[in-house]
C-alpha cells in the first residue's frame, strides 16, 4: 500500500494498515549488512600504485654493527673537538676581523670524488617517470658534471598527470652527533656561481629553516639561463631576486630570503623539452656586491603599513 493511500485513510483503518505492514516486515528474511573492507585506524606510509609492498619490520632496516657504531662515536667526538677549537678562534673558525671584512666565500667547489658526496640527484623516476639524471666529475676532476635525459611522459599509474623533472640538491649540513647546522650568509647579498650549460633554462632553489611544520615545502627560487657552447659563464644573482614558492607555486605573500639559516641549494630542470641535458659547475659561492642596494624586488603585503 503506497504512502499516499495510507494518509487518506481514517485513523482506525490507518492503525490497522500500519500493524499489517509491520507484521509483513517481521516475516521477511533478515538481510545482513554489506560486508566491506575495514579501514585500518593507523595507516602506514603512502605507497604509490604499482609499487611493491615492503614486508620488513621497521627495525630490520637498521644496521646494528658494533664497529660501525664505534667509528661513528669517534667521528662525532672529532667534530665536537673541532667545533670547540673554532669557537676560540672566531666565527666559523676565522678571526673576527677577517670575518667582518670577508667579501667572497666559496661554499662548494668540486675538486675530487669526495666533493660529490655532499649532493643528492633525483628525477621523476622516483614516482614512475622515465627521466634519468647522473652526477660525476668533469674531465679534469675539477668540476661537477650533471647529465641525463629528460622525459615528460607521465607514469601509467592512473594518478600522476604531469611528469618530467631532474634535480640536484645539496645535503643538509650536520654538526657533531647529527645536529642540524645552517649556512649563515647574512654578510653577503649575492649568489655567485660559475657554470657551463647547453642552453636550457634551470631553476635555482634555496631552502631555508622554517619555524612551522606547514612551511617545510617553502623554497626560494630564481631562474638560471645557460648560454650553451664551450665557454664558461659567471652568474651573479642577488638574493633580493629570489621569490617564495610552495610546492612549485608562487605565493602572493612574498618576503626576502632568511640568509641566517640556509639549509640547501638546488638546481631543477623541467622545461618540458624531452631529450639529453648537461650542466657543468665549477664552484658555488656567495659575495658582497656593494653596488647592489636593493632590499627586495617584489611587492610585500604589510598588515600595518607605515603612514
Amino acid at each position: 500500500m503506497s504512502l499516499q493511500k495510507i494518509t487518506r485513510l481514517p485513523s482506525a483503518r490507518l492503525l490497522s494498515s500500519i500493524n499489517h505492514l509491520q507484521h509483513q516486515q517481521l516475516l521477511l528474511p533478515s538481510i545482513p549488512p554489506r560486508a566491506g573492507p575495514r579501514r585500518a585506524v593507523s595507516q602506514g606510509e603512502y605507497r604509490r600504485p604499482g609499487q611493491p609492498k615492503e614486508d620488513k619490520l621497521p627495525w630490520q632496516n637498521i644496521n646494528f654493527d658494533f664497529w660501525k657504531g664505534l667509528g661513528g662515536i669517534k667521528k662525532h667526538f672529532t667534530l665536537l673537538k673541532q667545533e670547540f677549537s673554532e669557537r676560540w678562534v672566531g666565527p666559523e673558525g676565522k678571526p673576527i676581523l677577517e670575518h667582518m671584512l670577508e667579501q667572497n666565500r666559496v661554499v662548494w667547489e668540486f675538486r675530487g670524488p669526495e666533493s660529490l658526496e655532499d649532493w643528492v640527484v633525483s628525477s621523476d623516476r622516483e614516482i614512475g617517470g622515465q627521466s634519468e639524471a647522473y652526477l660525476k666529475l668533469g674531465k679534469n676532476n675539477n668540476t661537477c658534471f650533471l647529465y641525463g635525459t629528460l622525459s615528460s611522459t607521465p607514469p601509467r599509474d592512473g594518478e600522476t598527470r604531469y611528469s618530467g623533472y631532474c634535480s640536484m640538491r645539496s645535503k643538509q649540513p650536520l654538526a657533531s652527533f647529527d645536529r642540524i647546522k645552517h649556512h649563515d650568509w647574512t654578510s653577503f647579498n649575492t649568489l655567485h656561481l660559475r657554470v657551463r650549460g647547453d642552453g636550457r633554462p634551470w631553476m635555482i632553489n634555496l631552502a631555508t629553516e622554517t619555524y612551522f611544520s606547514h612551511q617545510k615545502d617553502d623554497v626560494y627560487c630564481y631562474f638560471l639561463y645557460t648560454r650553451g657552447g664551450p665557454y664558461w659563464q659567471d652568474v651573479k644573482i642577488p638574493f633580493s631576486k629570489f621569490f617564495l614558492t610552495h610546492r612549485g607555486r608562487i605565493q602572493d605573500d612574498q618576503h626576502h630570503v632568511w640568509l641566517d639559516k640556509v639549509n640547501a641549494v638546488g638546481f631543477t630542470l623541467g622545461d618540458k623539452a624531452d631529450g639529453p641535458f648537461q650542466l657543468e659547475i665549477d664552484f658555488i659561492g656567495v659575495c658582497k656586491d656593494y653596488a647592489h642596494t636593493e632590499e627586495f624586488a617584489y611587492e610585500m603585503y604589510k598588515k600595518n603599513p607605515e603612514v
